[in-house]
């Protein structure tokens, strides 16, 4: 009878614990655990439900990464805007101790779990300026921006920062871009060629992306070169109260209301936008999203009542160890 050695020309190897650095294919024995374990590579993309939010909330803003996630803000029922700020480990979510100064919904959000930056938004009143950042632990207020506004998107980090599009409370829709350098906001000359708000973002202060929104629903897509905004190939779905996540170049774009409420996916690649099979676990939209193309977050969100619900992307291509179930 062949054996495994005959055929792939080396033996299965019995490791106590995973290889820092396993290849395609390698297939190894966990002595430690018990099991058989190989190396794969994801064909598609993928959404995973994750551990819930403590508080199920809509309108909430986003930052960091799949593994070290921050939700900011949001609105709980009837229409109360919070200021409670959760963070993420890429397994559950802890409340912290600090939460914004501002309460709001509908603000931007931009930077890490422990260097973040949140701004504008809707107070319950009125829109606000308002600008805070987060170190980890605790909020502190700083320099608002030039226009106040509700439903803008954001990109960058804490110290290079860039808001637009949104709208001050009523029309007239915003085209217009601020950037923030860790004190101040400065207005660009580079405004978007489609005024909108409901939009997303993501990318950097000098490298960003601007995609979807309204009215009316748009799939228009921008790229932003830090000093004007070039209109570029448009998503295949239109789409408001999205999520984004990545670069300029590598993109996620997740969720939104079209409507009705959607979970369908789609990557860009610089030039054009590519619709995944994998789509949301729950269709929601007004929810927030970080990390990369290849591992995204998506939180909150409104499915017809505000949600708690948590999601991992994990992009084609990316390496995962698997278990080998034999009977």
């Amino acid at each position: 009878m062949a054996t495994y050695k005959g055929i792939q020309g080396f033996t299965i190897q019995n490791l106590s614990a995973d290889p820092s650095n396993p290849i395609e294919g390698q297939v190894w024995y966990n002595s430690t655990s018990n099991v058989w374990k190989v190396e794969e590579i994801t064909a598609s993309g993928s959404w995973a439900t994750g551990n819930n939010l403590n508080t199920a909330r809509e309108a909430v803003a986003g930052a960091g990464t799949q593994t070290a996630g921050l939700a900011i803000g949001g609105q709980v029922p009837p229409i109360t805007p919070v200021g409670a700020t959760e963070e993420y480990d890429g397994t559950s979510w802890v409340t912290s101790p600090g939460s914004l100064n501002t309460v709001r919904r509908s603000l931007g959000g931009a930077g890490t779990q422990t260097a973040a930056v949140g701004f504008g938004g809707w107070t319950g009143t009125a829109s606000t300026g308002a600008t805070e950042e987060y170190g980890g632990v605790s909020w502190v207020t700083v320099n608002s921006m030039n226009t106040a506004r509700v439903d803008l998107a954001g990109a960058g980090i804490q110290t290079a920062a860039l808001a637009f599009g949104g709208y001050p409370g009523s029309p007239p829709l915003l085209n217009a871009t601020e950037e923030y350098d860790g004190t101040s906001w400065v207005t660009s000359p580079g405004s978007l060629n489609t005024a909108r708000r409901g939009l997303a973002g993501a990318g950097i202060q000098t490298a960003a992306l601007a995609f979807g929104g309204q009215p009316p629903t748009t799939a228009a897509t921008e790229e932003y070169n830090g000093s004007a905004w070039t209109s570029v190939n448009s998503m295949n779905t239109a789409r408001f109260a999205l999520a984004g996540a990545g670069t300029q170049t590598a993109t996620l774009a997740f969720g939104g209301d079209v409507p009705p409420v959607t979970g369908a996916t789609e990557e860009y690649d610089g030039t054009s936008w590519t619709t995944s099979p994998g789509s949301l676990n729950t269709a929601r939209g007004y929810f927030a999203g970080a990390g990369i193309q290849t591992a995204g977050l998506g939180f909150g969100g409104n499915t017809g009542s505000p949600t708690a619900a948590t999601e991992e992307w994990t992009g084609a291509g990316v390496a995962l160890t698997k278990t080998i179930t034999v009977s």
